[in-house]
């Protein structure tokens, strides 16, 4: 080799090695904090944009700076922005939308609404907030966190969109109307996402009321959508609910399908049931074998395998987020390389993007500022801690910034080729993508909590402890405290969810309905023995957090029965909702009872056993926390 070739080799060599050098930038303390204050500051004027220009239609357009309903008509944008306020610190604007939300807010109306939407944003929204409000030094009604405010508005909701459900397959409709019920005609054929997002919330409200009915309605439509898988267990996009008829048969990780798999992992670390994870094993083999191509996923056929799209969609971002909560870091990496690739090509990952063309798709060229690359970003900082990911996400920090920021908001980008702008601010934005940019950077915040310390209190079923960390995201980025599920029943050993003990005291736990309390005021009796509790301080408060609540007085009352949701006749009041099926009043009892009956997809006895599935070599601290409370019944 002549000197001169030498030379030249020797300065490639040197500037990869530099390259390299340069990419694993150092981050400080200080770097971090300014970072988080910039992933603030983008919540903030985005936030306060709404209030000032949108509220209280559903979301804001950012370019006309004004407001406009789109999924219901119930200032969608402030229930799903309302637990970041308590991850920011802001306990203040977070008690004052509690507030606003426990008197305004009525779901009583005659508007169709998505299904889909409707649980992962409101329900999931409103869970959390309920389960954050003792962090947010929020009033708590006798009870918490079996009772509230939040978890009735939130139990409305789901007794509104259970109807759905009532099909021959149990899988639900796509929509129904929050007054009436399955509107008149509507099409049983629903996305796979449509019937197995539900576990999460549903799971959550069962565990939080007593009620087994939400968790049981939502496993059975799971166990419905297994037995429907192909015969090389793969599943398709679209399902005929009634008929359980594939209608599209094109299958992938991404629009339509997606959080079906992130919640068989999620609902399985949440609700501590091994058999989801067996499932999410189960399926993953067919996604491994047909659709993975050097690290890139594709879309092929549900029957014979066969590559039909070379596709990556942004929605599949989510992914390496969901192979990191299994401890599968490595490959969960190689992923996301892929897809920060085509973040730096464009600035933003468009909608479709050619993996074999490497260029984003005719049509679907724009990006509505969705979350889910920075979701998994953000999951895999906390199991792996490599510095690549803090450049990565802020590559995506600088990215909407400079591009999407309006005067009254941020904005859809229209085309990532040239960075136009749609006038249009998912609520998700304020929900998913500016939290999960604030955790990536804030780096002590109370949500990364891995189980060192929790707050101890008192509930009508003993001791508990809540904010122990472990906090499960549903697709919303709403997180769910698994700890604080095992307030409100017990839990013998590893056996199967448990109602009786509850069901007993269920009466115990249930507040006022906003509807019930216009009509009659609560007056307190005079032989109730209200008590405080003074919680000894577990973690160290920041001056912000002291500002803003009290962190270790939670009032608690021994004479719950007198404070509870008490009718007339001194029974336990429910909500009605007078849905309509064939002319008839909907019991969704009877439904479950039909269910339970024909027993169309048994259970799996075997996995619902296999606890062993559930350690997990990333993030161990997420099974331990979901059986905390188990320690104190």
């Amino acid at each position: 080799m002549a000197l001169a070739e030498i030379k030249i080799l020797l300065l490639i060599l040197a500037l990869c090695f530099f390259q390299n050098i340069q990419a694993l930038r150092t981050y400080t303390k200080t770097d971090l904090n300014n970072l988080r204050d910039e992933a603030k500051e983008m919540f903030y004027h985005a936030y306060d944009s709404y209030l000032k220009y949108a509220y209280p239609y559903d979301e804001l357009r950012p370019v006309s700076c004004d407001g406009i309903d789109t999924y219901g008509s119930y200032s969608l944008t402030l229930i799903d922005a309302l637990d970041t306020l308590a991850i920011m610190g802001n306990f203040s604007e977070f008690q004052r939308v509690v507030e606003l939300l426990s008197t305004k807010i009525d779901f009583d109306t005659n508007i169709n609404v998505s299904v889909f939407e409707t649980n992962i944003r409101i329900i999931g929204g409103l869970l959390s907030a309920h389960l954050l409000s003792s962090k947010a030094g929020a009033k708590l009604e006798p009870g918490y966190p079996c009772n509230g405010p939040l978890l009735r508005l939130a139990e409305d909701v789901a007794k509104r969109l259970i109807v759905a459900f009532d099909t021959k397959t149990g899988m639900p409709y796509g929509t129904v109307n929050l007054r009436h019920g399955v509107p008149k005609g509507e099409t049983p054929v629903t996305c796979t996402a449509g019937v197995g997002t539900f576990i999460i919330e549903f799971g959550a409200l069962s565990r939080l009321t007593g009620d087994p009915i939400y968790e049981e309605v939502a496993m059975n439509a799971l166990y419905a959508l297994f037995n429907h898988r192909s015969s090389i267990g793969l599943f398709g996009n679209h399902i005929d609910t009634k008929t359980g008829k594939w209608t599209a048969q094109d299958s992938g990780i991404g629009s339509g399908i997606d959080s079906y798999f992130e919640y068989l992992v999620k609902g399985s670390i949440l609700l501590q049931r091994p058999e989801l994870m067996e499932m999410f094993y189960e399926v993953r083999k067919g996604i491994e074998k047909y659709m993975k191509k050097d690290d890139w996923y594709m879309w092929v056929s549900m029957v014979k395998g066969q590559v039909t799209l070379p596709v990556f969609q942004s929605l599949e971002a989510y992914w390496p987020g969901v192979l990191s909560l299994i401890g599968e870091t490595s490959k969960a990496m190689r992923t996301l390389h892929n897809y920060h690739q085509v973040w730096q090509q464009y600035g933003f990952t468009p909608e479709f993007y050619y993996i074999t063309q490497s260029e984003a798709g005719t049509g679907r060229e724009s990006y509505p500022l969705r979350p889910e690359h920075i979701e998994s970003i953000m999951y895999l900082y906390r199991a792996t801690g490599d510095p690549f990911l803090l450049e990565a996400g802020e590559d995506i920090l600088r990215s909407i910034k400079h591009s999407s920021r309006t005067p009254c908001g941020y904005a859809t980008i229209k085309d990532v080729r040239d960075h136009r702008k749609e006038d249009r601010m998912e609520s998700f934005f304020l929900a998913e993508t500016t939290k999960y940019l604030y955790l990536l950077f804030d780096t002590d915040n109370f949500i990364h909590n891995q189980g060192e310390h929790g707050t101890l209190i008192n509930t009508p079923n003993g001791e508990c402890v809540i904010d122990a960390g472990g906090y499960v995201f549903n697709t919303e980025a709403h997180p769910i405290d698994p700890s604080a599920l095992h307030c409100c029943h017990s839990m013998p050993n590893y056996n199967l969810f448990d109602f009786k003990e509850f069901q007993k005291n269920q009466h115990i736990y249930r507040g006022v309905h906003i509807k019930d309390l216009n009509k009659k005021p609560l007056d307190t009796p005079e032989d109730s023995n209200v008590t405080v509790l003074v919680l000894e301080a577990l973690e160290s408060v920041d001056t912000e957090a002291n500002n803003n609540a009290e962190k270790s007085v939670i009032v608690l009352s021994e004479g719950l029965e007198s404070l509870g949701n008490v009718s007339s006749n001194g029974e336990a009041s429910e909500i009605e909702t007078p849905q309509q099926k064939g002319g008839k009043l909907f019991d969704p009892q009877q439904m479950l009872e039909r269910f339970r009956k024909e027993n169309r997809y048994p259970r799996n006895r075997t996995w619902e056993g296999s606890y062993e599935l559930l350690s997990c070599k990333a993030q161990k601290f997420l099974q331990r926390i979901a059986v905390m409370g188990e320690f104190f019944n």
